[in-house]
């Protein structure tokens, strides 16, 4: 038996004439690209765990970032929220199946989307890795996005050990919709406003492009407690500045910050027959703020001259990101070829707003700009495909390609005021906020790779399917790799069946994490009273010669072994059920590590004697993880007679992180503890929570449409230097919007997120104080619905 076929070049491909022909075939209700190359009617039709949510679904979340947007509409997707942070405020990590954010790969209409610049390096989920900035994507581009819940490195390479996000973008050729937001907290700030515009053009009789501009303006929202702290020097006889009595003590900004977005996204092709040459890709323009710690009037990090009130330094970042993509899909006897070649480039600009270099006295300026980290990908593929004759009178789908991918890295310094010393006084030298980048820290680096795949496909009878892939990759940094994959599907029954998946998996060693140094100013708590003190802190990569000095070998991949089995069933009412087990073994896993200090040892006081960094800490290849976990999906719709029709899901994700085994450079041994330490250790296991879920309903009853969510999220822990952990209790959230169809053309909707104002648990304060003296309310690395609480929201769209 012959199923409708996509043609596709290569497994991280997507052959645009497919989607436009299942567009305008009625027999096919969705498409997957991830996962198959053969068309599918829907979701549960996979051999493997596929999500497909449409732009109405990501729209009825009511959210205005796609990243958290897409937080509320998948299973095993989470988003959580942090708050000073450095530069993570304004690039926030993202995860799938609870590994490290870049252990998913993304993709923009099936080919390879860049990453961030930015490495997270405080201390938040994702800590230590670089991902991509799915908010470089406006949601007004975005037709449907597809999530493959499964490792599929061998199929897409790299990065795809958790799974892969595929962002298919709108491709209409004539219309258009214009999009309005406008929406506030509860507690009378956090406003912010939307504005979308996507429009189709036909250029020609047989070409279209989609274009798609979205301004996004956000004001920062603000949960921090009282600062009872003294503010003031005291006085000659000792006794306090009487300015203690009338000091504005919420002098912190924690909650999210400023932001401003623009972005213009485009899609377009031109048919030459059977054949078609398609572009696409967009420039995103973001520009954030958001605060770091206070400095008092009395801190020796202070000049009274400047800020005799003590200060606040705002985080002020520009985010520049392109990307561009070209290719020809075409055919050559009984192949089916693809030849394509893409770009992106992501640009982190680093600055710092009202603040000071104390070593420059009551000279100093107040604005800085701290230093650039730029990373670039160039990506170029040739691809062919094709059917053969097979066992049983079936086909067998061949896929063969080769890829080769140029990634490259640089750090520019910042301004010499944002990191030298001036001498005054003996005071801290650089910006206060974020020490910029210096000379030293800069680097211009590249690697590149060439990948070749050959995968094959065959349904081999009605009920059952198979598929096999390998992938070989060759890196000019660390060498070859060679991954596989083999998936298979047995319908049991008409309404029941059953589906399974091994594979190998790796994930190269980000540039990022190749490259990046820097010596800042970080918190740390101290491991006897709990107190974050402020200390500087270096990062080094292990090329730098703190690193060699104490053994810390060159970075290698991440490897893993990943197994899946899962049940669907689709019932003749309408009811589909997917249940999907699977186990993840990652060795060699790259961490960022704890800091060391040269009381460790002699070694890392030796190695540091020549720094100004009282601590280091680096990328290293240092443990090996198991994840487990179960995801559930229920589906149901009801027609409710004069009633209206009811569409009912039920999400449901179980995830469990454990840590096998821990190794360290040998020059290091005994320093387990102190180099990947409990606080490290509880964050990758048990910072996020493992059981989440959600309850969606969606009512339409004549021009109206009433969506009402239940957003679950379980308890999860934050560990302290003390060995102890601090539990965070369960939270339930719940969404509602009702949308009226005024006229064909016009959909007003009013909405409340979090409608009844739930907030996390507060900071704890036993057994020691994580509060910061009570200013810190909730937890502020990682809190995973965030902090803002509730948000009402109205919301226009416009079709014509």
């Amino acid at each position: 038996m012959r199923l409708s076929v996509i043609s596709l070049a290569v497994a991280s491909q997507l052959v645009l004439p497919a989607v436009y022909a299942a567009d305008n075939n009625s027999n096919i209700e969705k498409i997957s690209v991830v996962g198959s190359r053969l068309a599918v009617r829907s979701a549960t039709d996979t051999a493997v765990p596929v999500d497909i949510i449409s732009a109405e679904q990501l729209e009825a979340t009511g959210m205005t970032e796609t990243a958290k947007a897409l937080q509320f509409a998948a299973p095993s997707y989470s988003f959580p929220s942090s708050s000073v942070t450095d530069g993570t405020d304004a690039v926030r990590p993202a995860s799938l199946r609870g590994l490290s954010p870049d252990h998913t790969l993304v993709l923009v209409n099936g080919k390879r989307y860049h990453g961030s610049a930015l490495v997270h390096l405080n201390g938040t989920a994702g800590r230590g890795s670089s991902s991509v900035d799915l908010n470089t994507i406006p949601m007004s581009a975005i037709k449907r996005i597809e999530i493959l819940r499964d490792g599929a490195s061998a199929q897409y390479g790299s990065d795809a050990i958790a799974g892969v996000i595929n962002i298919v973008l709108k491709d209409a050729s004539e219309g258009a919709e214009i999009s309005l937001q406008g929406g506030q907290t509860y507690a009378g700030d956090g406003e912010q406003w939307r504005a979308g515009l996507n429009k189709g053009i036909k250029f020609s009789e047989n070409g279209h492009v989609d274009i798609s501009l979205e301004a996004h303006h956000k004001n920062p929202t603000n949960r921090a407690g009282l600062d009872q702290r003294q503010q003031y020097p005291s006085l000659a006889d000792n006794s306090p500045d009487p300015r203690e009595a009338t000091f504005d003590r919420k002098n912190h900004q924690i909650g999210d910050g400023k932001y401003e977005n623009l972005a213009l996204f485009f899609n377009g092709a031109q048919y030459f027959g059977d054949d078609k040459l398609y572009f696409f890709g967009g420039i995103s323009h973001r520009e954030n703020e958001s605060g770091a710690f206070y400095r008092r009037a009395l801190d020796a990090r202070n000049i009274l001259d400047i800020y005799p009130d003590g200060f606040l330094p705002k985080l002020a970042p520009k985010i520049k990101d392109y990307s561009a993509t070209v290719g020809y899909a075409f055919s050559v006897g009984e192949w089916k070829l693809d030849a394509a070649a893409g770009f992106g480039r992501n640009d982190f600009e680093y600055y710092v707003k009202n603040s000071l270099n104390a070593s420059y006295g009551p000279d100093s300026q107040t604005s800085f700009y701290d230093g650039t980290l730029t990373t670039e990908e160039t990506n170029l593929t040739l691809d062919a495909s094709r059917y053969l004759p097979f066992y049983n009178d079936s086909e067998l789908l061949l896929a063969l390609g080769v890829a080769y991918r140029n990634n490259t890295y640089q750090i520019e310094a910042g301004e010499a005021a944002s990191y030298a010393n001036g001498g005054y006084d003996n005071r801290s030298a650089g910006s206060q906020g974020f020490t910029g980048f210096t000379p030293a820290s800069e680097v211009d680096e590249s690697r590149h790779n060439t990948g070749l795949y050959a995968e094959v496909e065959n349904q081999l009878t009605r009920d059952f399917y198979w598929a096999a892939a390998v992938r070989y990759e060759d890196y000019s940094d660390f060498g070859s790799n060679t991954t596989w994959k083999l998936a298979g599907r047995y319908d049991l029954t008409d309404k029941l069946a059953f589906r399974a998946t091994a594979n190998t998996g790796f994930r190269a060693p980000s540039v990022q994490q190749l490259y990046f140094t820097n010596i800042s100013t970080l918190f740390v708590s101290d491991p006897d009273t709990g107190e974050l003190v402020p200390t500087e802190s270096g990062t080094f990569n292990s090329l730098s010669p703190v690193a060699q000095a104490l053994g810390v070998s060159e970075l290698k991949p991440e490897k893993s072994t990943s197994f899946s089995g899962g049940l669907v069933y689709t019932g003749d009412n309408g009811m589909t059920i997917t249940l999907d087990a699977y186990q993840i073994d990652i060795d060699d896993r790259i961490i960022l590590s704890s800091s060391l200090t040269p009381s460790d040892s002699a070694a890392v006081a030796a190695a540091l004697s020549g720094t100004n960094a009282e601590s280091a800490r680096f990328f290293i290849n240092g443990v090996d993880t198991r994840t487990k976990g179960v995801d559930l999906v229920v589906s149901q719709n009801f027609e409710l007679g004069s009633y209206g029709d009811l569409a009912a899901s039920m999400v449901y994700a179980y995830n469990k992180n454990e840590i096998r085994n821990i190794h360290l450079p040998s020059l290091l041994d005994g320093l387990e503890d102190q180099l990947f330490d409990h606080v490290e250790q509880v964050r990758m296991t048990d910072s996020s929570p493992q059981n989440k879920g959600s309850l969606n309903l969606t009512h339409h009853y004549g021009d109206f449409k009433t969506n009402l969510r239940f957003n679950f999220f379980g308890d999860y822990k934050v560990g302290l230097s003390t060995g102890a952990d601090l539990d965070y209790g369960a939270k339930t959230t719940t969404d509602l919007s009702v949308a009226y169809t005024a006229t064909d053309n016009l959909t007003l909707t009013v909405g409340a997120q979090n409608l009844f104002d739930v907030y996390p648990d507060r900071a704890k304060t036993e057994p020691t104080d994580q509060s910061f003296g009570g200013i810190f309310k909730y937890p502020v690395g990682n809190t995973p619905f965030g902090m803002n609480g509730g948000y009402y929201y109205l919301q226009a769209r416009y079709t014509f």
